[in-house]
């Protein structure tokens, strides 16, 4: 509780000068934010390995990683492209000394394999399958955050990718959904 104490400190402080999350959000930062991101580790108990899409401000991948610490094997890589929001991300993990690594990196330009990969506000699903797709081959389960219009973007998705996908509903969000993707490969033009 502490280590997401200091992160919602870190958070705030780095919000006021550049844009990580929307600042109306940060006052519900323990529902929002905290228990969103941490509601994955119940999908996957037994996972050590994950990588975490487009991490932005740190979620999901900051949480895991903090709910992580300690834990034998448990690494979570957070991808992100633009080098301000990894100057943010690498802060809070050498403060918190996380189990983590932040790649200032595209996500399909990466040869990373991992037992989970997540991504929360990062894209449309057709998009973050392409992005999600190097892992997922590799073996991976992805587990992506979305809002309430998951069954269109699903359905979008469905025209390029063949997938093996679930929808769990969110615990702290009743309009929120979790995208469980168990295979995924490219979809056969007809």
């Amino acid at each position: 509780m502490a280590d997401l104490s200091q992160f919602l400190e870190t958070l705030t402080a780095g919000n006021a000068v550049m844009n990580l999350v929307g600042p109306a959000t940060i006052p519900d930062f323990w529902n929002r934010h905290a228990w969103d991101s941490a509601q994955l580790l119940a999908l996957a108990p037994e996972a050590k390995t994950w990588a975490d899409l487009g991490a932005g401000a740190g979620f999901p991948g900051l949480v895991l990683a903090i709910l992580g610490k300690g834990r034998p094997g448990f690494h979570v890589h957070l991808v992100e492209s633009m080098a301000k929001r990894c100057r943010f991300l690498s802060e809070v993990v050498g403060a918190l000394d996380l189990p983590a690594t932040v790649h200032n990196a595209r996500a399909e330009n990466l040869d990373l394999a991992v037992d989970i990969v997540t991504a929360r506000a990062c894209a449309p699903l057709s998009r973050l399958l392409g992005y999600a797709w190097p892992y997922v081959r590799k073996g991976a389960v992805g587990l992506f955050l979305k809002g309430q219009d998951v069954a269109s973007e699903l359905e979008e998705a469905t025209k390029s990718w063949d997938l093996l996908a679930d929808i769990v509903p969110s615990l702290s969000d009743a309009r929120g959904r979790i995208v469980r993707v168990r295979r995924l490969g490219r979809a056969r033009k007809s």
